[in-house]
């Protein structure tokens, strides 16, 4: 209509400036309708244009007529809609949509017959009162479509692919994480040439939503007693599998996963074992192993260490006495006590620090944590920081290098403090007032005796592995030391 009224726009005298707007495209669109109803022609408007003596009436129905002629001209009288075809959104029950252009079918709208439909019924003689007062009436056309493509592209939807390959069945097995996954293949199916049908309906009625659930699609499957044995089976797992416990390691967790306590049952032909009383029954070797990897993962004592030194580089740091070790059986004994305890499948963390053979500072990967006394021996520096701050600096001596005495390197801690000691060894015996040890007979003490402190003393002149300090030092450091702070010396 648009194009029609471009074409005749200049010959226009009434309506030439309105061309471009969409209300009288519409009101266009209407006349053309009832005009075609009343089997009138735009003749019998120029005609009537003619015959009328109000000069504003005539022109317009004067225009009008030239615009219907036009228009005829460019549609040759074909009555199927020229508008794109329209898009069907089908909706599952979980409203995801899935959309199909009924382009891909082929699809034609035909206004024909009702169109002819429509003209039987009007009264030839009101035909200028629809004209001039817009009368309207919404149409529907006659809708069709090519099955077998409508079909296609049914059956490229997602949805319907599933389903097509969705086992009728209950299926019961590990996933790629390891846990065990219950997959429901009887309730929730869908009837897919129910659906087909009720798509088609949808076309012909002119709708473009599909509900499948308003339109009684879905359906379950009735379980047999080995599907309901399966279930059941599946109930007890879930359970078991949902385990509260967590380790905790300082301030690290680590949960007990669901894919951990999978691998802990014994089982046959991929599914658990139950005993007489119906029960699990728990593999006692994965248990063992598991807890070995915790030990793994955040035992400290003999780990090589990161350790961000003071003068600002980041030094690998081999051996020591300091750190923690899990104790492995007592961890394993816990864990078969408790798994199967229904009071750790709550839904509800419950914390779990574990038993130590050796005990540590601070726990975790990161072991040394915030407070610990630093050496460097290279520098001839003692650091000690407490929560992060830095509490004491300090010169010190260190081994004697030259006659080979030199202090060992390593993570080791504070286990002692005494006051007043003598120290012996081959050919001395030192009187000290402030000994901590941190490593058999290697530890921190004052030494009245000497005059400086730091530099290259520990080359030619150093102690015989113990660290030396100036006597302030020493009894500042004493007075606020804890156990088990570690000390990390390095070169």
């Amino acid at each position: 209509m648009k194009k029609a009224m471009d074409f005749v726009k200049d010959e226009l005298t009434v309506f030439a400036n309105k061309t471009n707007t969409a209300s009288f495209i519409s009101s266009m669109t209407d006349i053309y309708d009832e005009m075609k109803s009343c089997a009138k022609s735009w003749q019998d408007i120029q005609s009537a244009s003619e015959r009328i003596n109000r000069k504003l009436l005539s022109g317009k129905l004067s225009d009008i007529s030239k615009i219907i002629e036009k228009y005829e001209e460019l549609i040759s009288g074909v009555y199927f809609d020229s508008a794109e075809a329209p898009n069907i959104v089908i909706v599952d029950r979980e409203g995801t949509e899935y959309t199909i252009s009924l382009a891909e079918a082929d699809y034609q709208a035909d206004y024909s017959n009702v169109l002819e439909h429509y003209r039987q019924e009007q009264n030839p003689f009101l035909w200028v009162d629809n004209v001039l007062f817009h009368s309207r009436r919404e149409l529907s056309p006659t809708v069709t479509v090519d099955v077998d493509g409508l079909r296609r592209a049914y059956d490229s939807l997602e949805f319907v692919r599933a389903e097509q390959q969705k086992n009728k069945d209950y299926s019961l097995a590990r996933d790629t994480s390891g846990e065990y996954v219950f997959t429901d293949g009887l309730a929730g199916r869908i009837d897919l040439e129910k659906a087909f049908l009720a798509l088609e309906n949808t076309v012909e009625n002119g709708q473009e939503t599909l509900n499948l659930s308003d339109s009684g699609c879905y359906y379950d499957i009735t379980p047999n007693e080995n599907q309901k044995t399966l279930r059941n089976l599946w109930k007890e797992i879930e359970r078991y599998q949902s385990c509260d416990i967590v380790y905790c390691f300082g301030q690290e967790r680590h949960p007990v996963t669901a894919a951990d306590c999978a691998s802990f049952l014994v089982t046959e032909n991929g599914l658990p074992v139950t005993d007489q009383t119906g029960n699990f029954v728990l593999d006692e070797e994965a248990v063992t192993a598991y807890v070995e990897q915790l030990a793994e993962k955040y035992d400290g004592y003999g780990r090589t260490r990161q350790f961000h030194s003071t003068r600002g580089d980041v030094i690998t740091i081999e051996g020591g006495t300091y750190g923690s070790k899990l104790d492995q059986k007592k961890e394993t004994a816990y864990l078969m006590e408790h798994l199967l305890d229904a009071g750790v499948h709550t839904g509800t963390q419950q914390s779990h620090v574990p038993t130590y053979e050796r005990e540590a500072f601070c726990y975790g990967r990161d072991d040394i944590g915030d407070t610990y006394i630093e050496v460097d021996m290279t520098q001839q520096k003692m650091y000690y920081y407490e929560k992060g701050e830095l509490r004491l600096e300090t010169d010190v001596v260190t081994g004697n290098m030259r006659r080979r005495m030199g202090t060992p390197e390593g993570v080791n801690f504070v286990y002692n403090k005494q006051k007043d000691r003598v120290l012996r060894g081959p050919g001395y015996a030192s009187p000290v007032k402030f000994w901590v040890p941190v490593k058999g007979s290697i530890g921190i003490h004052d030494a009245s005796w000497r005059k400086e402190f730091g530099g290259d003393i520990y080359q030619t002149a150093g102690s015989h592995g113990c660290i030396n300090m100036p006597p302030d030092k020493a009894g500042e450091l004493y007075n606020i030391i804890q156990y088990n702070v570690p000390i990390v010396c390095f070169y």
